[in-house]
């Protein structure tokens, strides 16, 4: 017995004997060397690598003696779920090297959405500035901060595609449209991961929510979803496969159903589109509880669920523990096979190999770096810029803005001293007291201040709205007071900036909304500040596309800052003041009313569409698709945003007017700035497939560019339409495109007009 036990090592090629501490041979590949380390391991330390614990917090020095710590000695976890700080993090990976049987490293992953300490916007603002090079730069400097503090995996981007600003995760996701959440989201993996996994200031990204997260049924969160798989292929699983395409290391499931199953159990999902459709090697991980939630969608106990999940392809259970407490018992009765623990098992060492781990456990915990790369005046700069460009001029009459540097501003409302709002939601490492508010932004400008009126109308709401403690100024005197002492301060200004709309927290998970409109104590300050007869400028904090009509037709102009994290305050200032020419554009449509949800650019005809000239002009037609109260028009349209300048594009010309299938095509247009400042504009293609065999949206985006541009200065803007493009999902599903005309559109928006015409042969 013996001697067959030895002949097996040899045959297997190992350098390390069972039981020993394992050593990273570089001459070994990769799967060599995990074959080797697999062997070594127990049913037990096999289960343990799919656990991914939090750590719950600890004082340094105490790690061994809590329970993860003692966890970990046994070998019973895989890595560890937002635990923050690099000795913290460098004492945990001590104590798996040192302490466990085989030293296997641990991973330590965190909920870096939109930056680390130096935060940027949240992900629907960094879409805003339709700027791939921005987007990828806020990546690669999160990337750069992150593991400086010893983390080696983030949980970004999420690219779920959302139409229902209800849903209040619409913040955390890039918005209503497939190709700008594509392209958002390979920016974000390139500058997470960079070309090597394996240097010390790369992380592993993880694309989410796989997968219709942001499709929620009424936007209300963990809900219901249920669409055809025609819709899933065309509009929401293109985001997910651009990820995988991209390159991204591991994949996050979804609270929801897909099919009615839910997502974490979910093998056609996971196994059949994710794998062997889209060829996904990397790792696949749960959300949060995700598979301790399966029981409340009514699927079985821990035991079933959990069986189900392995099953179904998720490698890696994020906090629940079901993987760990009762998979060993499945495998006894047969529900589970010792193949898919081994695969799962596989995928966590392969991950840790890519990011370096086995060569050396320590390479993110170098505490110097933690002192000289977080939070530097470079990457504040950097999201400042960043901020400023995500900004979108919503409305600017009689060019009130840019503000003069000599005026007098009467600065009021609930968000204009907000400091721990700034960063927005999901900023886990954010410096909160160190964000720039926008009140510290103009302190040495001409400015008075009245906090003019409370966040919402009671206290109880209040605090619903601010459960997470990131909470606005709340004043005890009555709204009236409040409302009177602003009128008082803004009589000697010249213009009044009103700073309303959303707290941070108002937005992100578990912050769903029926109702959209600025709050009403909101509403009366502004109608009060109105009344005054001076300028108003509302300068909107939002995570979301709001129903703001009434503010649209009284103020003189409205800036959309979404949230722009730690250099929130500064970077709005840039703009007010004309330092920074806004140049965002809106990656959601914005509703009239909550009544038009979901309303999207990329809708499908009906059999009766109204006519063009009742839609263009608010007109209601009997047996046609419209409402009797309300125009089928947004407010704002997707793509739109203004800009200090004015620009033309014109002269659109196509290369060829008839292609065939394997032949792309240019497009060119003349873009000039025809103002009186330099600025930059987003040049948008839209593509119509007239006839399909199924029907096609009115128009989809296939190509932007941002383009800066001096006053007087003229471009030639150049797009190349590739076969891709003009493919889509058929009855059958299958990725196709079809002979026949396509129209091509280019301007500022989803409105653009500017026309012209190809066939595909």
């Amino acid at each position: 017995m013996r001697k067959k036990f030895v002949l097996l090592v040899t045959a297997l090629g190992m350098s390390f004997s069972f039981g020993q501490k394992i050593k990273f041979d570089s001459k070994k590949t990769k799967d060599q060397f995990i074959s080797e380390i697999m062997s070594q391991m127990t049913l037990e330390e096999k289960l343990g690598q799919l656990n991914f614990p939090t750590s719950n917090d600890f004082v340094t020095g105490s790690a061994q003696s809590t329970d993860v710590g003692k966890k970990i000695e046994s070998s019973l976890v895989g890595g560890l779920f937002n635990i923050k700080g690099v000795d913290k993090i460098k004492e945990m990976q001590r104590i798996a090297i040192e302490k466990s049987r085989l030293g296997i490293p641990l991973l330590f992953g965190m909920d870096i959405i939109h930056g680390y300490e130096t935060v940027f916007p949240i992900p629907l603002a960094l879409s805003a500035t339709f700027d791939i090079n921005a987007i990828e730069k806020s990546a690669r400097i999160s990337a750069q901060e992150g593991t400086a503090d010893g983390i080696q995996w983030t949980f970004s981007p999420m690219v779920d595609i959302s139409r229902d600003p209800r849903w209040g995760r619409i913040a955390e996701s890039a918005g209503e449209d497939p190709y700008l959440a594509s392209r958002s989201g390979e920016a974000m993996i390139k500058g997470y991961q960079g070309k090597n996994l394996s240097l010390k200031n790369t992380m592993m990204a993880t694309v989410k929510h796989f997968a219709l997260y942001g499709a929620s049924e009424a936007g209300r969160d963990y809900n219901h979803v249920d669409m055809s798989r025609w819709t899933m292929y065309n509009t929401y699983f293109p985001p997910y496969k651009a990820a995988v395409d991209a390159g991204v290391g591991s994949v996050m499931t979804s609270f929801n159903v897909v099919d009615g199953v839910p997502a974490s159990g979910n093998k056609w999902l996971m196994t059949e589109v994710l794998r062997n459709q889209w060829g996904f090697k990397g790792l696949v991980v749960t959300d949060y509880t995700a598979i301790n939630e399966m029981i409340n969608h009514g699927i079985g106990d821990l035991q079933t669920v959990s069986a189900m999940s392995l099953n179904a392809g998720s490698d890696m259970d994020m906090v629940g523990e079901g993987f760990l407490t009762t998979t060993k018992k499945s495998l006894d009765e047969g529900k589970v096979k010792i193949e898919a623990i081994d695969q799962a098992v596989k995928r966590v060492l392969e991950a840790k190999y890519k990011l370096g781990l086995f060569e050396d456990p320590f390479r993110y915990t170098d505490s110097k770096r933690a002192k000289t790369e977080i939070f530097t005046k470079e990457n504040r700069a950097e999201a400042r810029n960043i901020a400023a460009g995500a900004m979108v001029l919503l409305k600017n009459d009689h060019q009130v803005l840019p503000l003069k540097k000599d005026t007098k501003i009467a600065l009021v409302g609930p968000m204009a001293d907000a400091t721990d709002n700034m960063p927005g939601t999901w900023a886990i490492a954010a410096r909160y007291n160190d964000a720039i508010s926008l009140k510290k932004a103009l302190s040495s400008k001409n400015i008075a201040y009245a906090h003019g009126a409370n966040l919402v109308e009671n206290k109880v709401d209040f605090d619903n709205a601010t459960i997470f403690g990131k909470k606005p100024k709340w004043d005890e005197r009555n709204a009236d007071i409040l409302i009177k002492e602003a009128i008082e301060t803004v009589k000697n200004s010249d213009v009044i900036v009103a700073a309303v709309g959303e707290s941070s927290e108002m937005s992100g998970e578990s912050s769903s909304k029926t109702n959209l409109d600025i709050s009403t104590t909101q509403k009366k300050l502004l109608q009060a500040l109105y009344d005054t007869g001076k300028p108003v400028i509302v300068v909107l904090f939002t995570g979301r596309a709001m129903t703001i009509g009434e503010e649209n037709e009284k103020a003189t102009a409205i800036l959309n800052t979404w949230f722009g994290g730690t250099e929130a305050g500064d970077a709005i200032a840039d703009v007010l003041y004309g330092n920074v020419n806004p140049s965002g554009k809106l990656p959601v449509t914005f509703p009239r009313s909550v009544g038009q949800i979901p309303i999207y650019y990329a809708h499908y005809n009906t059999g009766r569409p109204i006519s063009k000239d009742a839609n263009d002009n608010c007109k209601f037609e009997k047996y046609r698709s419209n409402y009797l109260d309300q125009c089928n028009t947004p407010l704002y349209p997707f793509g739109y945003g203004l800009s200090y300048t004015t620009f033309s594009i014109s002269d659109l010309k196509l290369n060829k007017t008839s292609v065939k299938q394997n032949e792309s095509i240019t497009a060119t247009v003349n873009l000039k700035n025809t103002g009186n400042y330099d600025g930059a504009e987003v040049v948008q293609l839209y593509i119509k497939d007239v006839f399909g065999s199924t029907v096609r949206p009115v128009r989809e985006l296939k190509g932007f560019q941002k383009i800066f541009l001096k006053k007087g200065e003229s471009k030639q803007v150049t797009f190349t339409i590739e076969p891709e493009d003009l493919k889509f999902y058929n009855a059958e599903l299958k990725f196709v495109s079809e002979p026949g005309d396509f129209e091509v559109y280019v301007g500022n928006s989803s409105n653009a007009d500017l026309t012209s015409k190809f066939t595909l042969n």
